[in-house]
């Protein structure tokens, strides 16, 4: 089962780097994600509204968090555990076609965006986390 946060506007969720072993739905309101690039920049690489989900590449890998994620307003979050996510792979797995679709479609951009030349900062990111 999921637990829900009331986060205030301007906190953050996660920051880069850390420690990374769930993930977030939103339920109300809307989070940036960014990361910083070589030159210490913050670079916004996606804003989030209702109902999406971010951070669940750490739920899957428990690797650090390759971005940094804000609340832009008041929000409320449902935290998605490792433990939860155990459970429903185990006893529901139909549940988890939400999270691969994400997964599929940002893997898909990624792919686009490096067939585009783009070049993500700060890491060749080919051979790593993408969010």
């Amino acid at each position: 089962m999921a637990i829900t946060h009331s986060i205030p506007k301007g906190e953050v969720i996660f920051k880069e780097g850390n420690f990374a072993d769930c993930a977030f739905i939103i339920e109300k309101g809307r989070v940036e994600i960014s990361e910083t690039g070589e030159d210490g920049t913050r670079k916004v690489i996606g804003i989030l509204k209702e109902n999406d989900i971010f951070g669940e590449m750490g739920l899957i890998d428990q690797m650090p968090r390759s971005a940094t994620a804000t609340a832009l307003e008041d929000c409320v979050i449902s935290v998605l555990t490792r433990e939860s996510f155990e459970n429903l792979s185990k006893h529901n797995p139909d549940a988890l076609m939400p999270l691969l679709k994400v997964l599929s479609i940002r893997l898909r951009e990624t792919l686009q965006q490096l067939k585009s030349g783009y070049k993500f900062p700060g890491k060749d990111r080919r051979n790593s986390n993408l969010v």
